[in-house]
């Protein structure tokens, strides 16, 4: 009885660890500072992350706008924080794909791929044949 429930607490834990839905803090490339929060969750089948809290660098705006974005964009000129940045990602067997990811300081969109790395989640985004990879570390 006792292995029984060892197995089910192992297997749970699995499986939650494997769920990338939930807050995570992104952190930025080249300082490795925490960047911002973003709030990953499902809606009609899809994956979608938004932005619920952002750590501006000092003197810089606490709570700024997309002026970078694509004016075609309906989120250019608003507010990054509540902002939607991952849009219709679809799970495909370990990961999630087919739908993109924008950088709201560069106003640029790419298409995305978002996966399991153990505790972490990787966060892929493609420009043509050329891509760069973060990882975001789940908030406690």
């Amino acid at each position: 009885m006792k292995l029984l429930t060892l197995i089910l607490l192992l297997a749970s834990n699995f499986c939650l660890a494997q769920n990338i839905t939930g807050k995570w803090t992104t952190i930025d490339d080249s300082s490795g500072a925490e960047k911002s929060i973003v709030d990953i969750f499902e809606r009609d089948g899809k994956v979608f992350g938004k932005i619920i809290r952002i750590f501006p660098a000092p003197g810089k705006d606490p709570d700024p706008v997309c002026n970078q974005c694509p004016e075609e964009d309906a989120r250019y000129k608003k507010k990054i924080i509540g902002m939607e940045i991952i849009k219709d990602m679809k799970k495909t067997g370990d990961e999630y794909a087919e739908g993109n990811i924008l950088d709201p300081e560069e106003g640029k969109v790419y298409r995305c791929k978002l996966w399991m790395e153990g505790e972490d989640l990787k966060v892929r985004g493609y420009w043509g044949p050329f891509y760069r990879t973060q990882t975001w570390k789940r908030l406690r």
